[in-house]
C-alpha cells in the first residue's frame, strides 16, 4: 500500500500548464449565446488529443440538501441544453425528481480549459428515452438491461450473472426495453468557461440567463 509520505511527495511533485503553448482565449470576441462557445471549445479538445472530452461532472442534491457528484456521458449539446441518460430510479435519477437542478463540469487539461453549467434539469418522455439508448453500443444496452443502478449489491458473481444474461438479451433482442432508461436535459441558466493560463493569470468568463430568456456575458477574476 502507498504509504502517507509517498502521497503527498507525488502530489506535491505534480504540475499543470507549465508550457507556453496553452491556446488563447480572447472573451471579447466570444458570441453572444454560451453553446457555440462549447461547440468550438469541446471539438478543440477533442482535436487536441483530450481523451474522452464527452465525460463530465454531473452534480445533484439529495433529499437532505447534501451535494453528490458523479461522472457521466454527455449524449448531445443543443438549442434545448445539455443531455445525457441514467436510470430513473438511480440516486441521481430520483434525486432529480426530488430536486431538478443540477451543475455540470468538464475539464480539458491537454488545453487547459473547464466549463461549469448550472440549470433545471427535465425528464424526457419514453419514447425519446428510448431513442437515446438505441443509438448506443450493444455494451450500453447490457448495461441498462443489468439495471439495479445505485442499490445494493451482495457480491461481484451476482454482478457477472446479470450481466451476463444481460449481454445475451442485448445481442438477441437489440431492441429490448429498458423502462426505466432515461434521458434528462439541463437548461442553463449560467455557463462559465475557463482558460488556464502558464502564469496563472486565468481568463474567466461566465453567461447568465435573464429573466427576458436574454444572455448577458461578465469576466471573473481568477
Amino acid at each position: 500500500m502507498t504509504t502517507q509520505e509517498e502521497f503527498t511527495a507525488t502530489l506535491r511533485s505534480l504540475r499543470v500548464w507549465d508550457t507556453p503553448t496553452l491556446p488563447a482565449f480572447a472573451p471579447d470576441t466570444a458570441p453572444t449565446t454560451p453553446l457555440p462557445l462549447f461547440h468550438d471549445w469541446f471539438t478543440a479538445a477533442a482535436k487536441a488529443g483530450q481523451p474522452e472530452p464527452h465525460t463530465m461532472t454531473l452534480a445533484t442534491v439529495d433529499t437532505d440538501g447534501r451535494p453528490d457528484a458523479r461522472t457521466v456521458m454527455l449524449h448531445d449539446a443543443d438549442p434545448a441544453g445539455w443531455h445525457f441518460a441514467s436510470h430513473s430510479t438511480s440516486a441521481k435519477g430520483r434525486q432529480l425528481a426530488a430536486h431538478p437542478e443540477a451543475a455540470l463540469g468538464f475539464y480539458w487539461p491537454a488545453v487547459a480549459r473547464q466549463i461549469r453549467i448550472r440549470g433545471r434539469v427535465s425528464a424526457a418522455g419514453a419514447a425519446e428515452s428510448r431513442a437515446d439508448l438505441s443509438v448506443r453500443s450493444r455494451g450500453a444496452l447490457a448495461a441498462a438491461l443489468t439495471g439495479h443502478q445505485s442499490e445494493v449489491l451482495g457480491s461481484l458473481d451476482e454482478l457477472a450473472r446479470a450481466s451476463a444474461d444481460a449481454w445475451a438479451r442485448a445481442a438477441a433482442e437489440p431492441d429490448a426495453p429498458a423502462p426505466t432508461w432515461t434521458r434528462y436535459v439541463l437548461e442553463a441558466d449560467e455557463v462559465e468557461f475557463f482558460q488556464g493560463d502558464a502564469e496563472r493569470r486565468h481568463v474567466r468568463l461566465r453567461y447568465r440567463r435573464t429573466a427576458a430568456g436574454d444572455w448577458t456575458r461578465e469576466l471573473l477574476w481568477p
